[in-house]
């Protein structure tokens, strides 16, 4: 087997779509009992932490979060380690490869207060009844845990508690803001939340988690930033810390927040969240209706895309009604599939065919409205049709009035918190824009 010791020792073992990764996950699904896992089992008693904590991370990838028990009693005595990053994985390997009872068995005997924050968290509800637990960390997450599921007239003296272990619990528990966030975000305490930072960050010793506690409000609810920039600016402290800096650069994401707030932004240094990307700004052709006529015949009728498609069906609807061959392309355009181009060709579409269309094309465009990936597209064609789309109104405005972002999905929350900002901001032109053209 020296080839999987050379794997482990030098990393490959563990670096994603590694052939050696591959060889390794492969053989240990097909038989647990087999050469490479009876190896890989030897090898988390290694010498080298390095490699201890590979082997960790390995067992952990092939266990697929199913009983293992030989992985299990591995990690176990590796609970015990000179190494605080494997005693951490070693901690989630118990909990995943092997049973509850014997994490919390673990966590009863052990006294290192790392490793029993690590399997408290790893444990998740199943640790919900040690609210008494010597460990501030514990005592946090077993909290939090039953506040997941308390009626409401068990929250106040629960976030008592909370707040009074937070300070003692982050000293082992990293995230207590975002953690704490993530529970209040799913019971819906919008207003508990802002109560919560302003209370955290009175306190320097509690400061960084209202700061965390903060920047995830921001992720979850639109009027966050709004309501907790000046507290964050007024907290900030002649050196800002990393989680102030961050917590100021996700509220600053929000224009509203930056409208209401921007002298007070202007103030504090902050990193601001990178724009957007948009094209490369080509100049766009122009054409008339010959040259648009010309593109189009050199273009199959079930075209499904067309670069500059409003340019040229514009100017040859401006020109007069489309051919039939014309119409049929735009038709394919429109109707085949969502996207961008249906977006861009549906006010187009209803040039050509004349309001009898406008229940159809409103019926394919309203769906798509707050999907991250082409919303915005729906909107801006929203906007296009002006007056005609008056019933798509409801739809905008139920976009504009939600007090939650939207889903969405990229690399970062700040990514889909700015995501959800463009919907919004693309959600509002749309409805001005056709308001505008009404009162026309």
């Amino acid at each position: 087997m020296k080839w999987l010791d050379e794997a482990v020792s030098a990393g490959h073992a563990t670096t994603a779509a590694h052939p050696a990764r591959i060889a390794v996950l492969d053989a240990i699904r097909a038989d647990r009992t087999g050469p490479v896992a009876v190896r890989l089992l030897q090898l988390s008693r290694a010498g080298d932490a390095f490699v201890r904590r590979e082997v960790m991370d390995l067992l952990s990838s092939a266990a697929e979060r199913r009983p293992w028990p030989e992985a299990a009693e591995a990690a176990l005595a590796r609970l015990t380690d000179p190494d605080d990053e494997v005693r951490r994985r070693a901690a989630y390997l118990v909990v995943y490869a092997g049973s509850h009872d014997v994490a919390l068995r673990a966590l009863g005997e052990l006294t290192e207060p790392m490793v029993r924050t690590a399997l408290a968290d790893w444990l998740r509800g199943s640790v919900a009844h040690l609210q008494d637990d010597p460990l501030a960390s514990v005592r946090f997450l077993a909290r939090l845990e039953t506040l997941r599921v308390a009626p409401p007239r068990q929250w106040p003296p629960l976030d008592s508690a909370l707040l009074a272990d937070a300070g003692e619990a982050a000293r082992h528990l990293e995230g207590v803001g975002w953690r704490w966030g993530r529970v209040l975000y799913q019971r819906g305490r919008e207003r508990h939340v802002y109560a919560l930072v302003a209370r955290l960050l009175r306190d320097p010793a509690t400061r960084d988690i209202g700061a965390g506690l903060a920047r995830e409000a921001c992720h979850d609810w639109r009027a966050a930033p709004v309501e907790l920039l000046p507290l964050l600016v007024r907290h900030c402290g002649p050196r800002i810390s990393p989680a102030m800096a961050k917590a100021l650069t996700t509220a600053a994401l929000s224009q509203a927040a930056t409208r209401a707030h921007g002298s007070l932004l202007a103030a504090v240094p902050y990193t601001p969240y990178p724009a957007a990307r948009r094209p490369s700004g080509r100049a766009t052709p122009s054409y008339d209706s010959t040259t648009a006529a010309a593109v189009l015949q050199a273009r199959p009728v079930d075209t499904g895309r067309l670069h500059h498609a409003p340019e040229i069906f514009g100017a040859l609807l401006d020109a007069g009604p489309l051919t039939f061959r014309q119409a049929a392309q735009l038709y394919n355009l429109t109707f085949k599939r969502p996207g961008r181009m249906q977006a861009l060709c549906a006010p187009l579409w209803l040039r050509h065919a004349g309001p009898t269309a406008l229940p159809r094309l409103l019926a394919l465009m309203t769906p798509h409205l707050g999907d991250y990936v082409m919303g915005e597209y729906y909107s801006e064609g929203l906007a296009r049709m002006g007056r005609h789309a008056m019933p798509a109104l409801p739809s905008l405005t139920a976009l504009i009035d939600r007090r939650t972002r939207l889903p969405a999905n990229d690399s970062t929350r700040d990514g889909e918190t700015m995501l959800d900002e463009r919907l919004l901001a693309a959600a509002v032109d749309a409805r001005r824009a056709i308001l505008a053209d009404t009162a026309t």
